[in-house]
């Protein structure tokens, strides 16, 4: 299939921007479900208060959040579909050129590898600047050429964590870590509910590479048993909305597990979403 370049950059572009604006509609129904179940007025207000900057948002073309986050790309390709280095090319300049129309925060660090990590030169006043965390690439059954993008803000990733767990040949091993960690974690987040999206694999990476999965196909209003239990035990933690307690700590849990290897361990990777997260969108190129 042949591809045009302008209309690759427009699509990505235009996908960049819509993950910054608006919430999934299934995003939406599963916050009017937990208004209607919370039963502190505050918890309330402030849920309510977060459709209404959704709807705000999108109508006047403002981020949801002034971070806009790190784009980070998860490409699935069809068995029969190519992708090339001019390709991959067109779609970071899509990237860039959604940062700078939306506009995104100028997060770029300029300099060479220390002075980034101490960012000592300063930043780029060029939202376009930031450079895409690596992208992951897999092989679907599915045909087509399909690019999600999320926007990964700073908060959660403070609160992240990347870890084995001993899981003695007991799923709930694993689960009552996962649900320490998170309490551990979300008290301190700040901008709940939170959507927390975990990741079980062989390696670091591999967790890590399972979590942005869980956070592109996950469904808030299609749970496996497993993601209601941890929603349900993190909301036992009353940190609700804003952390000015109530009974929706959590709105849902998004979970992909991997392979795994015959080890006593498993590497997890948690990640607490914040309120407007994931910030995800996808578009067929």
């Amino acid at each position: 299939m042949m591809r045009n370049k302008d209309e690759v950059i427009e699509k990505v572009s235009n996908t960049v921007i819509e993950a910054a604006l608006t919430f999934k509609e299934e995003q939406k129904r599963t916050y009017r479900k937990a208004i209607d179940k919370e039963k502190l007025s505050r918890a309330k207000l402030i849920m309510e208060n977060t459709l209404k900057n959704e709807e705000e948002a999108r109508r006047s073309q403002i981020t949801l959040c002034d971070d806009t986050g790190i784009p980070h790309l998860l490409l699935e390709i069809g068995k029969k579909d190519v992708l090339t280095g001019e390709m991959m090319d067109w779609i970071h300049e899509g990237v860039a050129e959604g940062l700078r129309k939306l506009p995104g925060r100028p997060m770029a660090v300029k300099g060479n590898d220390i002075e980034r990590l101490e960012q000592s030169q300063g930043m780029s006043d060029d939202p376009g600047a930031l450079v895409s965390a690596p992208l992951i690439v897999k092989r679907v059954d599915t045909p087509g050429v399909r690019l999600h993008i999320l926007l990964q803000g700073g908060g959660p990733e403070i609160r992240s964590r990347t870890y084995r767990i001993f899981h003695k040949h007991k799923v709930s091993a694993i689960v009552d870590e996962i649900v320490r960690w998170a309490k551990e974690e979300v008290a301190q987040l700040g901008c709940t509910p939170c959507v927390p999206s975990i990741g079980i694999g062989r390696t670091h990476f591999e967790a890590t590479s399972m979590m942005i999965e869980a956070m592109v196909h996950g469904k808030f209003d299609v749970q496996s048993d497993i993601e209601k239990e941890i929603t349900s035990r993190i909301n036992e933690s009353n940190v609700g909305p804003l952390g000015l307690k109530g009974d929706t700590t959590a709105l849902a849990t998004f979970l992909k597990v991997g392979p795994q290897r015959a080890s006593g361990v498993r590497i997890v990777c948690l990640r607490l979403s914040c309120n407007i997260e994931p910030r995800v969108n996808s578009v067929y190129l």
